[in-house]
């Protein structure tokens, strides 16, 4: 690639747990030819996202190129974390073809599209384009509220009624945003679920968007990559909830930190979280735990009350055999010692 050229970056975005880390870790392993580099934007100090993809890493995406910007959003750390992170990337030798950010769960695509205007950097990149990942059951579902059967109920007594959460308001802004809708475990959602959750994402979309129904993050690259998109020069065709404001809260959303103890049982664990979830509205749960009796890692990931655990790696001669999950939910429903009796004081009960 000639140093003359803009480096194009694709940003990828969706809803908690809607697979965004599976569709890098695909993109890393069949890169097409192409050199790639990471940014990897998590909620909660725990790298679980990046850890992940640093242990998949190959000579066309190795370690170095990968890097996490943890425990907050990049459009609202652009000077001191992502200018920086973006610089270092493209002062690799050798140097990138492609850069992928992928950001988080509850990050809004629009503010971070701005970033790309910044005079350090704007000569030297260009937005691709921008991915949105959408849970085909969970939009199906319709779980952008916290009384789902309430708000369905509503809706189809009265489709004049616009019922909206934070959540919502992510979700339809990252739809907004992307230039393509990749539609992740169709599988779970059956084909009903996915024609529902198209219906609804068509209705979102302020114009007629791709949408492709992708299983484990298996798309072929030609199809996310490439797309041209030059989407910082693209802004009004992108409509946001928060258009007009000069920066955007993230005190909707809280995450904490959970320290538990060596764990005898990881159906156990599980369970622990599906209570989170079905008793405290906890939208996501992610980490690692350390069991009894194996040598290796279990990796923990939840999104509501749908948890997905495997061992991922042996522990590190040294390393200590910790057990940390990061909480993630509104802000009204981290009720920290409720979440903690559930994770702590339940699994020590039963030790």
């Amino acid at each position: 690639m000639s140093n003359l050229e803009k480096l194009p970056v694709t940003v990828i975005t969706g809803f908690l747990g809607s697979g965004k880390t599976t569709l890098v870790r695909h993109l890393m392993q069949n890169p097409q030819g192409k050199r790639l580099a990471i940014v990897v934007n998590e909620f909660g100090d725990v790298g679980v996202d990046g850890d992940i993809l640093k242990s998949c890493a190959i000579p066309d995406c190795p370690a170095e190129n990968i890097m996490e910007l943890a425990n907050g959003c990049i459009c609202c750390t652009v000077a001191d974390d992502f200018i920086p992170t973006i610089e270092a990337l493209m002062a690799l030798e050798p140097r990138p073809d492609h850069i992928l950010i992928e950001t988080s769960g509850l990050a809004l695509p629009k503010p971070l599209l701005k970033a790309f205007d910044w005079p350090d950097i704007r000569s030297k990149i260009t937005v691709d384009g921008v991915i949105a990942l959408a849970d085909a059951e969970a939009v199906a579902a319709g779980r952008f509220a916290p009384n789902v059967a309430a708000v369905d109920a509503q809706r189809l007594a009265d489709d004049s009624i616009d019922h909206e959460t934070p959540l919502s308001e992510v979700f339809e802004d990252q739809i907004s945003c992307a230039d393509i809708i990749l539609l992740t475990k169709p599988d779970l959602a059956g084909p009903e679920g996915v024609a529902k959750a198209k219906e609804i994402i068509a209705a979102e979309a302020p114009r007629p968007l791709p949408v492709v129904e992708v299983a484990e993050g298996a798309v072929d690259v030609r199809v996310v990559l490439g797309l041209e998109a030059a989407a910082e020069d693209d802004m009004e065709a992108r409509p946001s909830h928060h258009d007009g404001h000069h920066d955007h809260e993230h005190d909707d959303f809280e995450s904490i930190i959970v320290e538990l103890p060596e764990q005898t049982d990881p159906a156990q664990l599980v369970a622990n979280i599906e209570r989170l979830a079905n008793e405290l509205n906890i939208l996501r749960v992610k980490g690692y735990a350390a069991v009894t009796g194996k040598p290796m890692r279990l990796l923990v990931q939840a999104v509501g009350a749908r948890v997905r655990h495997q061992y991922d790696r042996p522990w590190e001669p040294g390393e200590e055999r910790r057990s940390r999950l990061v909480v993630i939910a509104e802000h009204d429903d981290i009720k920290e010692a409720e979440i903690r009796e559930i994770l702590v004081g339940v699994t020590e009960a039963a030790e």
